[in-house]
């Protein structure tokens, strides 16, 4: 069993806990080790060895977190249910809503092997041809995520998730965890430009009409798919759906955009949230991952300047819960406390979006 000093680790996981919860649901082992993974900065992860299974486990935060955040029994139920389809999952293998285990809810799954591209290309991946298929791959995938029938799956209308209406929601919601988050950052400083975007977004949401209704996968980005250890580019896996629902598919294609670099842009306000590789030879541009998603889904994605504000200020959204949660000593996460010039930093891109000083 991993020994660790942490008082952090401590209070995400009773080791002694959860080998009692994991022989009781899967049978004994010869093994059991656990290791807090720190690449996130959501939801915890943990490795966890089951003598000769290797899995995951995802569980939410410890401290008061906002409203709809977090949500690790909605990530399961679509993971769960997209098992049989051709969308790149993990295989599911328990979920846990009894909080006298770990002090909350979490969920297994069977660990996966390959590469998650965050800091930098694998040398297999550093030339022009692989780059470009790595763009195509992480549109392809999303594409099949917006193609899924989901009512066939079991993710029905009305239970999993509310078209009508989803995109004005969107922003309405973000707006509430901004405020809540504020209620502790506004007393380390305040981010004036952040009432401007939020005014800006309320005026410009699109109608539902202007937009189809698609499984949404919620945090759909180059970090949260995880490629095959083969030579040539292929996803072998999504990660991260606690946010899925269903709506807009357009939210997820601005929210990958933001994430995306181009040697053109200016440097990224967030230099901790955001890779800078794909501004390398061979990397498809922005417009050229919108016009692929475009052939392949027959949608037209004609207000890109909206969806990708609104991807930013969802991240000036998290960036500053984050730093709520630093501020009350609710993470051990490096990243939080830099939190305090980054959504700043995300504000301020926003609004060059929204002024035309940055497109695609």
């Amino acid at each position: 069993m991993t020994d660790t000093s942490s008082d952090y680790f401590e209070r995400i996981v009773d080791k002694e806990s959860l080998q009692s919860y994991l022989e009781s649901e899967l049978g004994p082992a010869e093994s059991f080790d656990v290791r807090h993974h720190q690449e996130g900065h959501s939801n915890e992860t943990l490795f966890v060895t089951w003598g000769d299974l290797e899995l995951v486990i995802r569980r939410p935060p410890p401290g008061d977190i906002a409203e709809n955040a977090h949500d690790v029994l909605r990530e399961y139920r679509v993971i769960d249910a997209l098992q049989e389809t051709n969308v790149r999952v993990p295989t599911t293998v328990l979920a846990c809503d009894d909080h006298s285990v770990l002090g909350s809810d979490f969920y297994a799954m069977e660990k996966q092997e390959g590469d998650v591209l965050r800091d930098a290309e694998p040398d297999r991946f550093a030339n022009p041809e692989a780059r470009e298929q790595v763009g195509h791959e992480l549109v392809d995938r999303l594409v099949e995520i917006h193609n899924v029938d989901y009512e066939a799956i079991g993710l029905e209308e009305g239970d999993f998730g509310y078209p009508p209406g989803f995109t004005e929601r969107q922003v309405r919601r973000w707006s509430e965890q901004l405020t809540w988050a504020f209620e502790v950052t506004a007393e380390e400083r305040e981010v004036e430009t952040l009432y401007d975007i939020m005014s800006w977004l309320t005026e410009n949401t699109p109608d539902d009409n202007e937009y189809p209704n698609t499984l949404v996968h919620g945090d759909y980005k180059l970090d949260n798919v995880m490629f095959a250890p083969k030579a040539d580019p292929e996803i072998a896996a999504i990660f991260d759906w606690e946010m899925s629902t269903l709506g807009d598919p357009f939210t997820d294609l601005g929210w990958m955009l933001s994430y995306w670099r181009e040697e053109k842009d200016p440097e990224p306000p967030t230099p901790s949230l955001a890779s800078t590789f794909m501004a390398n030879e061979g990397y498809p541009t922005r417009r050229d991952l919108v016009e692929r998603y475009e052939r392949k889904t027959g949608f037209e994605f004609d207000n890109w300047k909206f969806y990708w504000v609104l991807a930013v200020y969802k991240l000036a959204g998290l960036g500053e819960m984050f730093f709520r949660r630093y501020l009350e000593g609710n993470s051990d996460d490096p990243m939080y406390p830099k939190m305090r010039e980054g959504v700043p930093a995300l504000a301020e891109q926003a609004q060059m979006i929204i002024d035309g000083e940055m497109t695609l």
